[in-house]
């Protein structure tokens, strides 16, 4: 584990794995950076790859506010600690904080988004605008699994039966102790990115879904790559919403490959 500071004195933690060109994971708001781990060891052969706790996680500690300008602080502070031009891959809703970095012209040369929730403006698939304030009702009344659960239901789309499994697995305890980030997480997705912001995202971006996820997720895919200016979505053989490392590794290599190629 290393530490950066962000502008605003939050150290971040982060690690670094492999060798070769940089590559950045910012994973989505449940997560610390062990999430990245995986995929960061399938990528390793051919990359350096950073993953970072997002505020609240892990070694970076709870640290308001949980703002996306600050976040995105937290990311700018974590590639010039890198010291050159990096890809990025943004996991659900790290997506969002990935898409506005690049927006504000830090030096990223290949953007990769994995089924980001919906960042248009047309509501199809976004978190609904009272959900935050729902969840925060509950967490209130002394219900913060009840808040995760309404979370994944309304956030998420996860079925009642998906729900119902995950709340008697093991790590449930670890996700209901999540659950005032996980209404930082509805609130970051309920409102759509501005138009102004997508349409500065000019760098090369993928888009990407797994072919065993679920469909409001696939359609939010299909609606940031319609709504950027260089991108494309590709649905990914293998894998669903948990991005199997051996499906998703060999189509980022290659993606992230050709920025070094265009060099």
């Amino acid at each position: 584990m290393e530490i950066v500071t962000s502008r605003d004195g939050t150290p971040i933690a982060f690690d670094r794995t492999g060798g070769g060109p940089p590559v950045v994971i910012v994973v989505g708001a449940f997560n610390d950076r062990s999430r990245g781990e995986p995929l960061a060891r399938e990528l390793a052969p051919r990359f350096t790859v950073y993953t970072y706790d997002r505020r609240a996680r892990g070694d970076s500690g709870d640290t308001p506010p949980y703002a996306a300008d600050r976040e995105v602080e937290d990311l700018a502070a974590l590639i010039a600690e890198v010291g050159a031009p990096v890809s990025v891959l943004g996991y659900s809703s790290g997506a969002v904080i990935a898409l506005r970095a690049a927006a504000t012209g830090l030096p990223i040369t290949r953007l990769a988004l994995f089924e980001p929730p919906a960042v248009t403006g047309d509501g199809s698939a976004r978190s609904p605008s009272d959900l935050a304030a729902r969840m925060s009702d509950l967490i209130g009344a002394g219900r913060p699994g009840d808040a995760v659960s309404l979370f994944q239901a309304e956030g998420v789309g996860l079925p009642a039966e998906v729900i119902a499994q995950i709340r008697q697995a093991p790590f449930w305890p670890a996700l209901e102790a999540m659950a005032q980030s996980a209404v930082y997480d509805a609130s970051l997705t309920a409102e759509p990115v501005p138009a102004q912001v997508l349409a500065a995202v000019t760098v090369p971006t993928l888009v990407l879904s797994g072919d065993a996820t679920w469909p409001r997720l696939v359609d939010a895919a299909a609606g940031a790559a319609g709504a950027l200016p260089d991108a494309e979505h590709r649905v990914v053989p293998g894998t669903d919403h948990d991005m199997v490392p051996e499906a998703v590794g060999p189509v980022l290599a290659e993606f992230f490959a050709a920025a070094e190629r265009a060099r």
